[in-house]
This record gives C-alpha cells, structure tokens and sequence, in this order.
C-alpha cells in the first residue's frame, strides 16, 4: 500500500475534524455566549480544553463507525473510497459553515461513507445505517425537544417563587457548568467518528489490525477537534444563539443540561453516534417554547430540519462524485 495514500487520507481526516470542531463549537457554547453567561473567547476556550477531555472518554462510537457502517473496503478502492467521503463530508461542512445552518457533521460524514462506498462498489451495511443513524436521527432530536421542554417546565415550578433577576443571576453561573458538560459529550461524540475513519485507513494500508485505538490517533484528532472549536464557528453561533429564540439563562441551562444528558446516555449505553447539532437545536427549540410556542422562530427551525434531512444524500452525491474523479487518478 502506498505510504503516500496513507498520509493523505489521514490528513484529510484531520482536516474533517477540524471542519467539524469550527463547525460545531456552536453546539456548546451558543445559549452560553447568548444568554451573556461567558464571554465568547472565554467559552471558546473552554470548549476547546472540554472536547480535547471528552475525545479520551471512550470508544464505543469510533468502533461502530469503524465497523457498523459500510464493509471495510481493501487496497487501492479502499483508500479512494475513504478519501472521497472526508471530502464529500468537508464540503457540506464547509456549504453549511457559509450560510449559518447548523447540519451535521457527523451525518456529512456517514453520507459521505455510503456514497462512496455505492460508488466503489462497497457493500452499505443497510442494517447499521437504520439502527445506529437513521433511527438516532429521528429519536434523538424528538427526545431533546421533549427533554428541553420537560426541565424547563420543572424550573419554572421548582423556582417559581424565586426572585427573578437573582434567579437569572444563578442561572448564568450554572451554565458554565452546563456548557462545559456539553462540550464535553461533544468531544465524547465527535472525535471518535474521526478516530473510526483513521483506524480503517490504518487497517485497510496493512498498519494495524484490530479495532483498538493507537493513543496517537486519540490525541490528533482530539487535539484538531479542539483547535477547529477555539478557531470558532460565529455564522452558525448567531443562528442557534439568537435566530430560533431570545434565550434567558434558564432556558439556555435547560437545553444544554438536556442535550448533554442525551449525549451520554447515546454514547455509554447505546454506543451511536448521534448529532450533536440535532439534540442542542431541538433542545433549543424545546426549552424555548415554555415560554410560548410562538416565541420560537419556527420559520428558522423549519429550514434547519430540512437541512438535516438534505445533509447525508448531499453528502453522499458529493463523496460518490470525488470517488468517480479521483478514482481515474488514484484507484
């Protein structure tokens, strides 16, 4: 196997977790920066050193998106095939990124799979695409937007005779907590999707075989999600933080505590690799609604479902066409 393919690959993995940190810093620190709870380097930071935390936490997740996925793929068609769906991931990422739409990059990524693996002439494992992203696809955000909903209900009963302004005060100390919670279930999340694609690579060049993670591969991509987070994503941050509702430090302490919880709970106990620009959005959507239904800019949610729902066979088009071309010079 050429060393050379190997590299490359593994580059533009890297640089996919990049994409996926700027392009998802937002998932976490968003309500915070908005409610005024941290300053926006201040919560960049933070997120920053949380997902870099979060990418040691476990493996579960890398190993499905190793092996629940699409069949690893052998030799020359193999590398193209991995290399075309970080490229098609990189560029709904980088689409999406442009007009302020927070997708998701961990769908980017699994369209991206499927589409060059039909391109290549891989077979899709059909039965892992429903149970570990189609079905968590739909549940997950369902479960935020109820979840949101559900404890922001409970606050306002539990703290219904409370003073409101000191109330509010509370809440923003609280939400450092909960959006460093919430970075850290996204660097839980995130960085092992990478980590799954690189330990292919590794198998598919004759450099590993297994599917441990070799500790080097766990600290790049924590490290690059970590740097694309800080390098922050402001486009998408204003669409989450403001667009869909004006959040109040409680509504913000809702949804990220719900969407964190959600997170774990996918990760430890059911190891799938969920989005976490689904469960944060919905959770949004879910903690603002308390207020009143149509305080939330329901317009703007509408909009950014249909880009959920768009984001894997876009993805998926664009990985099957990089397969078609780089195939010619590569394959």
């Amino acid at each position: 196997m050429d060393m050379a393919a190997l590299i490359a690959v593994v580059g533009v993995a890297f640089f996919f977790t990049y994409t996926n940190g700027f392009h998802d810093s937002a998932n976490a620190i968003a309500t915070s920066v908005s409610t005024r709870a941290l300053t926006p380097r201040a919560a960049l930071a933070m997120a920053a050193v949380m997902n870099l935390a979060g990418a040691f936490l476990g493996s579960g997740v890398a190993h499905t998106v190793s092996k629940g996925i699409i069949e690893t793929p052998t030799g020359d068609k193999g590398m193209v095939i991995l290399f075309a769906a970080l490229v098609g991931a990189i560029a709904w990422n980088l689409v999406t990124w442009y007009f302020g739409l927070p997708s998701s990059s961990s769908h980017a990524l699994f369209g991206g799979m499927v589409g060059a693996a039909m391109a290549g002439g891989i077979d899709v494992i059909w039965s892992g695409v429903l149970d570990k992203i189609v079905i968590p696809m739909i549940v997950s955000p369902v479960v935020g937007l109820v979840g949101g909903f559900l404890v922001m209900l409970a606050i306002l009963w539990i703290f219904r005779r409370a003073n409101p302004h000191k109330a509010k005060r509370n809440f923003r100390v609280a939400q450092t907590a909960s959006a460093a919670a919430m970075a850290l279930a996204h660097g839980l999340q995130d960085a092992q999707k990478t980590m799954g694609i690189v330990v292919m690579a590794l198998t598919i060049s004759g450099h590993q075989s297994g599917n441990g993670i070799p500790v080097w591969v766990k600290i790049s991509c924590a490290t690059m999600l970590s740097l694309g987070t800080y390098a922050g994503g402001w486009r998408i941050m204003r669409t989450l933080g403001r667009k869909i509702i004006e959040l109040d430090p409680p509504q913000g302490f809702a949804a990220e505590a719900t969407a964190a919880t959600v997170m774990y709970v996918t990760s430890f106990v059911f190891k799938a690799p969920i989005s976490t620009t689904h469960v944060i959005t919905a959770a949004i959507m879910g903690a603002g609604a308390t207020k009143r239904i149509r305080a939330v800019r329901w317009g703007v949610a509408k909009n950014i479902v249909l880009g959920w729902f768009i984001t894997m066979p876009a993805a998926a088009l664009v990985a099957a066409l990089v397969y078609w071309f780089a195939h010619l010079f590569w394959g």
